[in-house]
């Protein structure tokens, strides 16, 4: 039987702790997969931003995992039976470094669940409310968005997109080849067929080609920003998923800074908006 709105209800407020390191092979792999950087980090430097979603990763045994290449569902999370599952978005402050070598702690928290309609049919959004911490104290919170969805209806139109907004300060071109999406994949651990896997993606899912990691995106967005400005202290990053990237054309990051309220976005060749993003600069 699917589970009811009240049902679902029931998992706010479930906690969950994780330990991990900062292993300088991930950070020299991020670096690498980023910004063509393979240096080897030093031990106690601070690793770049963003690198937090290279941690904590789920390790789920190979008979645990799902037809999408996910873990079957259960465990810490509310058990959705709506079929397809995304990183909807973020909202992050980044309270101290985070430091390569460094022994860190996630609590999980289960913030909010709740059910809407959208366009596309019935939708689920679960908050999960994470802290980080090392040996000194809190690095780094994050209230990280999951949307669960119905399948696609064969046939049925896409929404209609949205103007990515005009005459940014910078804009870059990415080219999202197989290899870099199967690299982002390796280094966060997601077994997730539609980012690696092209006739799933094409003739399970429906989409026309592979499709580009949301946390990808954001992460391109913020090492944008510091590359275009290497003096800036990042305090807070925040982003929203707008439409899907795929691996079938080049697609843009771009952002304008004004003091220390910088505005980024992500836009498609066609000038469609596909992530928004702020930072705040301390």
């Amino acid at each position: 039987m699917p589970e009811t709105a009240a049902n679902l209800a029931d998992w706010i407020g479930r906690e969950t702790m994780d330990n991990d390191v900062v292993v300088p092979a991930q950070v020299r792999g991020l670096r690498a997969t980023l910004i063509s950087d393979d240096s080897i980090p030093a031990a106690g430097e601070a690793s770049p931003l963003l690198m937090h979603w290279c941690c904590f990763l789920p390790y789920a045994p190979q008979n645990q995992i799902g037809p999408d290449g996910h873990p079957k569902r259960g465990g810490f999370m509310p058990p959705v039976a709506l079929p397809r599952r995304m990183w909807a978005g973020s909202r992050i402050e980044f309270v101290r470094p985070l430091r390569v070598g460094a022994a860190i702690t996630r609590r999980t928290l289960i913030g909010d669940v709740q059910e809407k309609s959208g366009r596309s049919g019935a939708l689920v959004f679960v908050r999960l409310d994470h802290e980080i911490s090392d040996d000194q104290g809190l690095v780094i919170t994050e209230q990280h968005d999951v949307v669960y969805r119905d399948a696609a209806t064969p046939g049925a139109a896409s929404p209609a997109p949205t103007a990515a907004p005009p005459a940014p300060h910078w804009n870059r071109r990415i080219d999202p080849d197989p290899v870099l999406l199967f690299r982002y994949s390796a280094l966060t651990f997601n077994g997730h067929r539609i980012h690696y896997d092209q006739p799933y993606v094409t003739k399970v899912e429906g989409y026309p080609g592979l499709i580009v990691h949301g946390p990808l995106i954001a992460t391109l967005l913020l090492h944008e920003l510091v590359a275009r400005h290497p003096a800036a202290d990042v305090a807070t990053f925040a982003f929203r998923a707008v439409k899907p990237i795929f691996d079938i054309a080049p697609f843009f990051v771009c952002g304008s800074l004004e003091g220390k309220s910088a505005q980024l976005f992500a836009r498609d060749e066609d000038g469609n908006l596909c992530m928004e993003a702020s930072a705040t600069l301390r």
